[in-house]
């Protein structure tokens, strides 16, 4: 039989073509499938058809009861009783209402006299005295009578807050709905506030008490709707009540509105019980929550509603409740903060998350004035809460990729806000920043009363159950407040940065000293201190050795040549001329033992291997310090030693300089790099001070590398290496032993430096050699004549175009001064003649080019002259290849810069101090200008 028909199967018979039995499977399967799509059609066709006629039924009906329910009451208007109110007049006016008005999310035109004509006879028996009128007796009447009552005030809770939420008068008939809605909730007032029941008599009250908890436990929570209503009525109000008013009546419906609505808000807060020790009761603070989460995080909240009513927003019973669930809830709230909708806000709202309009109301509502918090402020959970909002507000930039790298004015990286500057204002004529929100941290009394709350132990009155915000106020929260404060003015205040921040920190007495404190306990060992007699007894040591070890370094220096380039590289920098040294030791020969005493362990494997606690304090000193320092002279430092002694210099730079050579040495990630920017700008900071006048001995710069330091051409190769990948990939941060070179070379002995400087050209001419920029001997070599009498002139006509290839070999002709060249053979004599005389030439205070300092020195400085004269900015360029030239090819020049020209050769800052090594009478005069202005 054929294998192929064997499987073929006949439904007509031999004369019928055969199909197989798979196609006949597929094809009673793709019938059943259309079988079972035309029942699934007409089920949902029948179950249209039901809900439209059942929709279609419902509105007839709805709209044939509101026309019998309105000719009833104009016929039995004064037959008003508290049970005919609850079954004749509310029963079917919630049932038509909610058909023709809530269910669409509109209200209806024909709804609103049906509204007002309810909430009228609803006042009215509220405000009866007699029992048997007032709807509110209800309440105390029998059992189903208060399960109605319950239910239908409930219904009229929500009814309220939908007219409020849709309160805007923007839209046609918009009077319509303001007098609706202060109608609706004028009600709500008087229905949720037990004194204006006047038919109460005393064994009422309980019973009239618990009916009232339970309606505003209601109005509290997420089913009433009523903070949402809240929200999205105050988010229509402009942030200006005066300037855009029109007449006295929409200025006095405006304020009864808003301020009903805040009352209603705040209604809730009066007879919760917020003791929520106990886990049962927690679900009687969901109004606390409802206020957190729909009302602080509008935009500019505080700044919305009439002056009058802030203070109750800043009364103790609201804040302190507030802060406690929302430290209770935080992951929750915080969650559904972030999911927020912000759909329907401005462009320049939707920059900011509502968690940090939240962190700027409750910033607003806690500091009551210029000058002080809230009476009564909670300040341990308000800081707290604080903390908290402002590191999720800064997790949030950091996950949205928000920010951008831009350089201060001393040429540090910072984050800025990509473009905040120009969505940040809300309404320009009001010049209303997000940032100015932040404007009461920034001043001194802020600071200075948490330090006084911390000092004298105040306790928060959180949650038992929460043992984390649970104690007095310590000062390392004050710092986590701060540090984030920091952040936060560096992303969101790109003109300014952090410097209000940093300004208050700087300068509010004590603080860094306090801040030092409790560096010490945590950092040193032991007593929180370095051992002053070994501080000492390493300085006596060292100086008994101070002749033996300068008479070896002289011998050593005169004996080897290549401490020429030492000597060259010190006169270059103006460091062969030191100021007074401020220190009991002497630079020397780094001596082990004395160099463990700056060996601090407990920083070895930072930033990873320390606490988040010490991460925060070290950030927020640093950068404070470092801002101190640049207004701190001599005096202040040296002499009057504050706000540091001497000694205590010593051991912040020993701290700095473990902290950065170890975190440059190890991964620090991005979330560690503001700490590590502020430690390496203090550092810097510390060194270039001592580098002027010396308070530190030369082995705690460099004791933090004893141990490990690698090998020069290792260390130097591998900063080739590093330099390479950043060229090629700028936003690379590779944290090595080639940033250890660039960012704290310090911790290299000085000889070592020149020795790793001479491998860097050794490296970098094997490159060249390579890319045959240097194929032999006298191969691609630069030929110049030059004219002894016109060296500078000529030298920088012929030379200073040639960019890198200055580096090739310079074979000079001289022309003497009678124009005849002269005889002889260029075999590197005539080069070397040729940069020294040149340099000669043009760094002589005759040429114009550069000046000498007035001090003993004779220091050069640029002559402000110089740019007069022909090609002079582009003359000091030149020379600046001059003298590159000079230490590519090991030359000695025999000139000395001053400091301050350095330090701005370098990007860097220079001090006030400074100026007396540039004009020791003008620095003299200024000073005793400014301590007669003082």
């Amino acid at each position: 039989m054929d294998p192929y028909n064997k499987h073929q199967v006949s439904l007509r018979g031999a004369s019928t073509k055969e199909i197989s039995r798979e196609a006949l499977l597929e094809k009673v399967s793709q019938e059943r499938e259309l079988r079972n799509y035309a029942r699934r059609a007409t089920a949902s066709a029948i179950f249209i058809q039901s809900v439209w006629r059942c929709y279609s039924v419902t509105k007839k009906v709805a709209v044939q009861l509101q026309e019998e329910w309105v000719a009833l009451v104009n016929c039995h208007a004064s037959l008003i009783t508290g049970s005919w109110i609850s079954s004749v007049v509310l029963r079917p006016f919630l049932f038509f209402v909610t058909r023709l008005s809530t269910q669409h999310q509109k209200i209806q035109t024909r709804d609103i006299d049906c509204m007002q004509k309810c909430f009228k006879i609803l006042l009215d028996s509220i405000n009866s005295s007699d029992s048997r009128k007032n709807f509110c007796s209800l309440t105390t009447g029998t059992l189903q009578e208060r399960r109605t009552w319950n239910y239908q005030a409930k219904k009229l809770i929500s009814l309220c807050s939908f007219i409020l939420a849709h309160c805007d008068k923007s839209h046609a008939g918009s009077q319509c709905i303001v007098g609706l809605t202060i109608l609706a909730l004028r009600f709500l007032v008087v229905l949720t506030d037990l004194k204006v029941w006047k038919s109460l008599s005393n064994d009422m009250l309980r019973d009239a008490d618990t009916a009232m908890k339970n309606l505003l436990w209601f109005m509290g929570s997420r089913n009433s709707h009523l903070y949402m209503s809240i929200r999205r009525y105050i988010d229509k109000l402009d942030i200006t009540y005066s300037s855009q008013i029109n007449s006295t009546v929409e200025t006095d419906e405006r304020f009864l509105i808003t301020a009903s609505a805040v009352t209603l808000a705040l209604r809730p807060f009066h007879i919760t019980n917020f003791d929520v020790s106990s886990i049962g009761q927690l679900d009687m603070c969901c109004a606390a929550e409802q206020y957190c989460l729909c009302l602080l995080t509008i935009p500019w909240f505080i700044q919305r509603l009439p002056a009058f009513l802030i203070p109750a927003l800043k009364h103790q019973s609201i804040l302190s409740p507030c802060f406690q669930i929302f430290l209770i809830r935080r992951d929750k709230m915080l969650s559904e903060m972030l999911k927020m909708d912000q759909s329907d806000r401005h462009d320049s709202q939707k920059a900011i998350p509502p968690i940090g309009w939240a962190l700027t109301n409750i910033i607003c509502l806690a500091t009551g004035s210029e000058n002080g918090f809230v009476d009564t402020l909670d300040h341990p959970s308000y800081v707290q809460v604080v903390i908290t909002l402002a590191e999720n507000l800064l997790a949030w930039v950091d996950n949205v990729g928000w920010v951008k790298e831009k350089k201060d004015l001393q040429g540090n990286v910072e984050t800025s806000a990509a473009g905040i500057d120009a969505v940040l204002h809300d309404n320009e004529s009001l010049n209303i920043t997000y940032m100015e929100l932040f404007r009461p941290v920034c001043q001194q009394w802020h600071l200075m009363k948490l330090l006084e709350i911390a000092k004298t132990g105040a306790t928060s009155c959180a949650a038992a159950n929460d043992k984390k915000y649970l104690g007095k106020l310590e000062l390392l929260d004050i710092a986590y407040f701060y540090s984030y404060m920091l952040r936060i003015f560096s992303v969101f205040n790109p003109m300014v940065g952090s410097l209000p921040v940093l300004n208050l920190l700087s300068f509010t007495p004590g603080y860094l000293l306090n801040l030092w404190g409790e560096l010490e306990n945590s950092i040193f060992p032991e007593n929180g201190h370095i051992a002053e007699d070994n501080c000492l007894r390493t300085s006596k040591s060292l100086v008994n050795k101070k002749d033996g070890i300068l008479d070896k370094r002289q011998k050593q220096t005169s004996k080897d040549g290549a401490n020429k380039l030492v000597n060259a590289l010190h006169k270059f920098t103006g460091k062969s001329q030191a100021g007074p040294n401020y220190t009991d030791t002497v630079d020397g020969q780094v001596d082990e033992e004395s160099s463990d005493v700056w060996t601090i362990e407990s920083l070895r494997y930072v930033p990873q291997g320390i606490s988040k606690d010490l991460s925060c304090l070290l950030h927020l000193f640093c950068a404070a310090y470092s801002h101190l320092l640049l207004v701190l002279d001599d005096i202040e430092f040296y002499e009057k030693q504050v706000p540091f002694t001497l000694e205590q210099q010593r051991r912040i730079a020993a701290m700095l300089n473990t902290l950065v050579y170890n975190g440059l040495n190890h991964d620090t990630g991005h979330q560690n790099r503001p700490l590590m920017d502020s430690a390496i700008r203090c550092l810097h900071m510390m060194y270039e001070r001592d580098c002027r006048h010396q308070f530190c001995p030369r082995v705690l710069w460099l004791s933090p590398a004893k141990r490990s330091r690698p090998p020069i051409a290792v260390a130097a190769r591998t900063h080739e290496v590093l330099s390479a990948n950043m060229r090629s990939d700028e936003s690379l941060t590779v944290s090595s032993l080639g940033s250890v070179v660039t960012t704290t070379p310090h911790v290299f002995p000085f000889e070592e430096r020149v020795e790793m400087f001479r491998e860097f050209i050794s490296m970098d001419k094997v490159s060249r050699k390579i890319a045959g920029d240097v194929a032999g001997p006298g191969s691609r070599s630069i030929e110049i004549v030059v004219r002894r009498g016109h060296i500078v002139e000529d030298g920088f006509r012929q030379l200073n175009s040639l960019g890198s290839r200055l580096k090739s070999s310079i074979h000079v002709s001289f022309v003497s001064e009678c124009g005849l060249p002269e005889a002889g053979l260029d075999y590197g004599g005539l080069s070397k003649e040729f940069l020294t005389d040149i340099s000669k030439s043009a760094f002589a205070p005759e040429y114009g080019l550069f000046s000498q300092t007035s001090t003993s020195d004779r220091l050069l400085i640029p002559n402000a002259a110089a740019r007069y004269l022909e090609n002079g900015i582009q003359m000091f360029e030149f020379l600046g290849r001059v003298v590159g030239k000079a230490l590519y090819e090991g030359i000695l020049l025999d000139y000395a810069f001053s400091h301050v020209f350095v330090q701005k050769l370098l990007g860097r800052y220079s001090f006030l101090d400074e100026l007396s090594t540039l004009d020791p009478e003008l620095y003299r005069n200024l000073m005793v200008f400014a301590a007669a202005a003082l």
